[in-house]
């Protein structure tokens, strides 16, 4: 479960940045707080902004930190550049290292990991535990230089073998250094982010084997039309062979690859077994209608004739199925995109009800969506707004609980007057 996430100069964010998702003393829906470890956590948190405010900034700072986190061992070879992206509208951040910081909860044991890095290395790096209560360190780097308080002798063997650009944490993993993968796991299994639904096929045959998953995909598409009277998912098996056509998407070297190795399997291969196949999943719904008689019938169409909105409530279906079932965190962007507001307000319930949350889910996600702000389903410690300073271009991240507020004020209305800031300075026009 994540307590809480830190990041500075990172894009539009010059400054730290922090979003907690501990809990503030509110007597609203207390019901739905996650209790971990003597602290009461947020299933759930909403950030609004302008556009181009740099609210989408915080989950891209999530992801990247993330995925760096998790492959920085495999994609660090001795020249690759460390992926950070500094603020660009000063003379002097560039110069200045990316910061990053997690504060989680896995297997109930809190863990603190942080690191730094500009383009070239990795500047510090941080990780501490606190397996029976107090907070103990396990690690701390400066450059190339390491401390550790338990486990000195591996863990200086394993530092040597790490490159100025690589992190130990996932470095020290590979090398099985158990109290490391404790505390990856979190990242590698726990942290769902968001697809487009132009990846539902790919994720239809990833789960194809998974018959809760795919009821559950059927479930949300049925909850997004009310149309749909059930769903059909048939696998097909094509075997490749070299007059294969490829997708217009896929590049030409990688298509000469595969051409290239196909040639070289069909020549070296006696028997089917050699034969490559790609599999391919098709969702196919029924709908109700009527005959020519009168008589309700059901009918078939294609996934690709089903509106944007089932498509889009269908892609992310499995990451939120995923993450209520076992616990973690789910990070999406504009959520409300192609989603009705009812439908957006179905996925928030889904993580605000211990009913089906009892592991603890929680979601983080972006939106225009203002309705939520009548806090019909959400607290206001869950409100958060990304702004962007017209003084110097950079972006700020804070709660509605950063302002005194009564529990009669109407907090959508407020922010739509500009009282929390985060709004477009625009003037509309008067309609007569």
């Amino acid at each position: 479960m994540l307590v809480e996430f830190r990041f500075k100069n990172y894009r539009s964010f010059r400054d730290e940045a922090v979003l907690s998702m501990e809990a503030v003393g509110l007597a609203s829906f207390k019901s739905c707080l996650i209790e971990q470890n003597n602290m009461k956590l947020l299933p759930g948190v909403a950030i609004y902004g302008k556009n181009g405010g740099g609210k989408s900034n915080v989950i891209r700072a999530f992801w990247l930190a993330v995925q760096f986190i998790r492959n920085a061992q495999r994609i660090q070879h001795e020249k690759a550049t460390v992926p950070v992206v500094p603020f660009a509208l000063n003379d002097y951040s560039a110069n200045e290292p990316t910061e990053f910081e997690f504060d989680y909860i896995n297997d109930g044991i809190k863990y603190w990991y942080s690191f730094s890095a500009t383009k070239q290395k990795i500047v510090r790096e941080s990780l501490y535990h606190a397996p029976k209560g107090q907070k103990a360190q396990v690690f701390v780097r400066e450059g190339q230089k390491f401390t550790f308080t338990e486990d000195k002798a591996r863990r200086k063997l394993i530092s040597e073998a790490v490159a100025e650009n690589q992190l130990f944490f996932s470095v020290a993993c590979t090398m099985n250094d158990a109290i490391c993968i404790n505390a990856m796991k979190w990242f590698r299994e726990d942290i769902f982010f968001s697809r487009d639904y132009t990846d539902i096929p790919r994720q239809l045959l990833e789960y194809y084997n998974d018959s809760n998953m795919l009821k559950a995909i059927s479930d949300y598409a049925k909850t997004a039309d009310f149309g749909i009277e059930e769903m059909q998912f048939e696998v097909e098996n094509k075997e490749i062979g070299n007059d294969l056509e490829f997708p217009d998407d896929i590049p030409e070297g990688v298509k000469a690859a595969l051409t290239s190795f196909i040639q070289i399997l069909s020549e070296t291969s006696n028997n089917s077994e050699g034969q490559l196949k790609m599999s391919q999943v098709k969702a196919k719904t029924r709908h109700k209608g009527i005959n020519a008689a009168g008589e309700d019938k059901l009918y078939h169409l294609e996934l690709e004739d089903e509106s944007d909105g089932t498509r889009k409530l269908m892609s992310i279906a499995p990451a939120i199925e995923s993450v209520l079932n076992k616990g973690g965190i789910l990070l999406v962007d504009e959520l409300e995109r192609e989603l009705h507001p009812m439908l957006v307000n179905f996925i928030i319930a889904k993580f605000q009800s211990k009913k089906s949350n009892p592991n603890g889910a929680q979601i983080i996600f972006t939106t225009h969506n203002t309705e939520l702000m009548n806090l019909e389903f959400m607290r206001k410690d869950q409100i958060y707004f990304a702004d962007k300073k017209r003084s110097d271009g950079s972006s700020e991240l804070y709660s509605v609980t950063d302002f005194v507020t009564k529990t009669t004020d109407n907090i959508r209305k407020g922010y739509l007057v500009g009282k929390y800031g985060a709004t477009p300075n625009i003037e509309i026009e008067e309609v007569e």
